[in-house]
């Protein structure tokens, strides 16, 4: 076999201070001191699961072409090759049924078990996207526990909580997206959630919109909201009805009313995002195999149920010559970066062999149809190189020729590999091929290779967004289809300990511009930004991309501040006329905020890595208390366990810092207070005083608060409920209320307090009923009982799981 040369560097750039800590913090293993360690070990790993006399050569290949631009999404970079037993594969699709426990009745895992099942996805490193449409929706009737359910949102909570959880126990924060369809009757719900602040922060949220609905909404007709499940009693005397094709009829609503709702909620929050299920369902190449009603968590896989995302993008800067026209033409290598994509289908292909599989239904439902998607990034930087500007014409049409040959490339290899490997198992060519699925509209050479030998992967196009795996391996080129945000910008990155580093973070196309002599105070027309060009412009570039990619796109269509609510609307319709298959737009605004925030664009003269990583002066470590007084509180804390009322005093020294803020370092609560022994506090408030001055404070008394002890609930301040209620508060041990307390008075100190400490109407020495209920996951009370079929708390009125 041929080894493909790898490309020469066009300028050899320093790296970044942020692309050194990434790529160190989250990719190099032990033993590995370079870039070119990891790419080694990952080609190793790619080339294992080869016939052994093929291995070496394959090895070597993988890893010329890793060399060359084509990588590995991030589980790949991080895990492969290594012994952890984590998943290769980035994100799944888990399947939601309307029971309890067990199975449905038509096969889907009930919800705890699909609870179960994602909590192993996501340990093993895994995002996950849900349809909770086939959920009753609230106020149907459960027959076998003659209530009524609690709905799709309640338990949205309980998968919210699940993956914070499973968070806390590992590095990777949890990935989820949760779906609902536009006519489930609890749709309204689950379109305004999001509104409550805390509320599934562990989630993105999608609504999955039928063209029926678009055609009536076109029509300014009503809509009815509708689930197979029989309504209760109260929802049938409100006039629900069973109509004529067996669904019952819960509401109807005027569809402009329920249109107005998501597009509110997407003006303002962002969020829901919005997936034309039709479109999605039609081209898809399997739809004589399967029915998709999900996407991963950031929307460029639609999936059936333990679908997954098999990724690796190729990073499209790597692939120019006479970048800017420095020394020539600029030009893009169509020859060059065709074999990367042939090299990486294998690739990719291999990593469905060498994988850790979470669930063995992933396994043979991979197995069954081998996804996988190729994708690129750096598009933005990659048009700006070749003098071409995003927001053109002639931008959008080279766009256009990219992403074609990487169809055609990927194709024609997964073809190849099928001569030598042999097809997908539920291959089926004329089905396959059918007018309307995207296969069909293959060039007819290649559909008639396909006939003939079949091909190995369903799918292999997807265009996914990069974020670390670009700012470690690709200098921070633009993220997958997007424009750059900024030339330059500042980076809030999370440390270990809980804190964060500021990073300035440059651009790589600006970057390599500067390098080869170009005037970065003057940058030539085809330097655009997404923040300069107009929302049309972001979505004419899906339009362009999208007829090339088999799965589906991820890009957010950003629109400024006072872009019109009616010009807003017509982004969604117009995306939909277009066969995209969905849409997420960013409006900033108020209540949204963001990690990056553009700063001045800094010299040419790179700054100092100390400048860099300025470290916020609340967090920097103070080696020891400062000499005499410091400004303090000393507050009474009142509580409440089984035993009756408690108090105690603490108190809290602050160190003033340069910019007039106050740091909390030492913590002391006075000896004599009332107890059994008084180690735990000692010992509690030197700890406190040294995760203060350490700069990890924070951390500490979010782990405080998670300690447990046996002797009963411990009662201090109140919890505001959604309708605005305010109702006791409940902890799990003393430690964890103090620790409350404690946040609380540093929080009032700087003038945002956690919640409102109020004394709870209970007469001084009183105790607070005995409760012997569950833990209620709104106050914290161990007061859940089983009322009406449901989990109902007595002490907030949180209403639970339902039979």
């Amino acid at each position: 076999m041929k080894r493909d040369p790898s490309p020469s560097p066009v300028a050899a750039l320093p790296a970044q201070a942020i692309s050194l800590d990434v790529l160190r913090e989250k990719y190099l293993k032990d033993g590995e001191a370079s870039e070119s360690d990891l790419l080694r070990r990952v080609a190793r790993a790619l080339a294992s699961v080869e016939a052994p006399p093929l291995r070496a050569e394959w090895e070597q290949r993988f890893f010329d072409n890793l060399q060359a631009g084509a990588i590995g999404a991030g589980r790949i970079m991080s895990a492969a090759g290594t012994q952890l037993q984590a998943t290769l594969i980035n994100c799944f699709v888990q399947p939601v049924g309307d029971s309890i426990q067990g199975r449905d009745d038509e096969g889907f895992p009930g919800i705890y078990e699909a609870l179960r099942e994602a909590a192993e996805t996501m340990r093993r490193g895994g995002g996950v996207g849900y349809d909770f449409s086939r959920i009753r929706p609230r106020g149907a009737e459960v027959r076998a526990t003659a209530s009524v359910a609690s709905g799709p949102c309640s338990y949205m909570d309980v998968f919210d909580h699940s993956c914070s959880t499973v968070e806390s126990a590992g590095a990777r924060r949890g990935a989820q997206m949760g779906v609902l369809r536009i006519a489930h009757p609890d749709v309204l719900e689950f379109i305004t959630a999001k509104r409550t602040p805390g509320r599934w922060n562990n989630f993105n949220v999608s609504v999955a919109v039928s063209d029926e609905f678009i055609r009536v909404l076109q029509a300014g007709g009503d809509w009815a909201l509708v689930h197979k499940a029989k309504p209760g009693a109260a929802l049938l005397a409100q006039g629900a009805h069973q109509r004529g094709d067996g669904l019952w009829v819960y509401r109807t609503l005027p569809a402009q009313q329920l249109w107005d709702t998501v597009m509110r909620s997407a003006y303002d929050f962002a969020e829901p995002g919005v997936l034309f299920m039709d479109s999605i369902n039609k081209d898809n190449n399997l739809r004589y195999a399967e029915q998709i009603g999900c996407v991963n968590p950031c929307g460029e896989q639609p999936l059936p149920p333990y679908g997954c995302c098999d990724l690796g993008p190729v990073v499209l800067t790597k692939f120019i010559t006479h970048p800017f026209g420095f020394g020539g033409t600029p030009t893009f290598d169509f020859e060059r970066f065709a074999r990367a994509v042939a090299t990486q289908v294998r690739a990719l292909d291999n990593v469905l062999e060498l994988t850790w599989w979470p669930l063995p239904q992933q396994q043979q439902e991979s197995r069954s149809k081998r996804r996988i998607g190729v994708g690129f990034t750096g598009l933005g930087n990659a048009l700006a190189m070749l003098r071409l500007r995003y927001d053109a014409a002639d931008g959008r049409e080279m766009a256009a020729r990219i992403a074609r040959c990487m169809r055609d490339a990927a194709y024609a290899a997964s073809v190849e590999l099928a001569k030598e490997k042999g097809p997908f198992p539920l291959f089926e060519a004329d089905k396959y091929l059918e007018a309307g699925t995207f296969a069909s509209r293959l060039d007819e050479p290649l559909k008639a290779d396909i006939r003939k030998h079949g091909i190995r992967n369903s799918h292999l196009l997807s265009i996914a967004p990069t974020g670390t795996v670009s700012l470690a391996f690709a200098d921070n080129a633009s993220n997958g289809i997007e424009p750059p945000f900024s030339w330059t910008y500042r980076r809030k990155k999370r440390e270990g300990d809980g804190s964060t580093t500021e990073y300035i973070v440059e651009d790589h196309a600006w970057r390599l511009f500067r390098s080869l002599g170009g005037d970065t105070a003057k940058l030539p027309p085809w330097f655009v930004s997404a923040l300069e060009m107009s929302a049309s412009d972001h979505l004419a570039m899906m339009e362009a991309v999208q007829p090339f990619i088999d799965s589906a796109i991820s890009k957010t269509v950003n629109v400024p501040a006072a872009y019109p609510y009616a010009d807003f609307q017509g982004l969604y319709l117009e995306a939909w006329r277009a066969g995209l298959k969905g849409l997420a737009t960013y409006r900033p605004n108020d209540i949204l905020g963001s990690v990056l925030s553009t700063g001045s664009e800094p010299s040419a003269k790179a700054a100092p890595e100390g400048e860099r990583r300025k470290v916020d002066p609340m967090r920097a470590t103070i080696e020891r208390r400062p000499p005499g007084q410091l400004p303090g509180v000393v507050e009474k804390i009142d509580y409440w366990t089984q035993q009756g009322r408690q108090t105690l005093y603490i108190v809290v020294s602050f160190l003033p810092i340069a910019d007039g803020r106050e740091r909390a370092i030492e913590f002391f609560m006075p000896v004599g207070q009332s107890g059994e022994s008084q180690q735990w506090i000692t010992s509690s408030m030197r700890l406190l005083s040294l995760a203060a001055r350490g700069g990890f404070l924070e951390r500490a008394l979010a782990d405080m608060r998670k300690v447990a002890w046996d002797r009963g609930p411990v009662r201090l301040g109140t919890y505001t409920r959604p309708d605005g209620a305010a109702v006791p508060m409940w902890h799990d041990s003393e430690v964890a209320a103090i620790a409350y307390a404690i946040q609380n008075i540093i929080s009032r100190r700087q003038g945002e307090p956690v919640a409102a400490l109020a004394t709870p109407a209970v007469p001084s020495g009183d105790a607070p009923p005995t409760m012997t209920g569950a833990k209620c996951p709104e106050c914290g009370a161990h007061a859940m009982i089983r009322k009406d079929g449901c989990d109902f708390c007595t002490q907030c009125g949180h209403v639970g799981a339902c039979g």
